[in-house]
């Protein structure tokens, strides 16, 4: 994969597994995204707001806030805020239509392979 193949785009990733957050970063820093790490809902909140990122990348079952939560609470920001953000659902436990029903841009059943990683992120973004 190119280097430069998520150039300039901002990515928040709210993951509570450290190996998963911090590999996702490092992926996609290599691949030219600056990447902001939250390990909770309530980090990936403050993060959209202060970033107003391109992208979320959420994990759906977290302790505390789930995923469908934080989404809920980036919606309420509204537009001007970063409220319009895609977020796409990472998880392994929920159905593919309960997540895109909640309004995620799309989902990734863990495990997924980095391909499907950055297909799934470039057509959310040109959808």
């Amino acid at each position: 994969m190119s280097p430069t193949r998520l150039s300039n785009l901002a990515i928040v990733v709210v993951e509570d597994h450290n190996d998963t957050r911090r590999f996702l970063g490092i992926f996609l820093g290599d691949l030219g995204a600056k990447v902001v790490l939250a390990g909770n809902a309530i980090e990936g909140l403050a993060a959209v707001k202060t970033y107003h990122p391109n992208l979320v990348l959420s994990d759906i079952s977290m302790p505390g806030r789930d995923g469908f939560g934080l989404l809920s609470d980036i919606r309420a920001l509204g537009p001007d805020a970063g409220g319009n953000v895609p977020v796409i659902a990472m998880t392994a436990f929920v159905d593919r239509a309960r997540i895109l029903n909640a309004g995620f841009k799309a989902f990734l059943s863990k495990p997924f392979s980095p391909e499907t990683l950055v297909e799934t992120i470039l057509t959310a973004l040109n959808d």
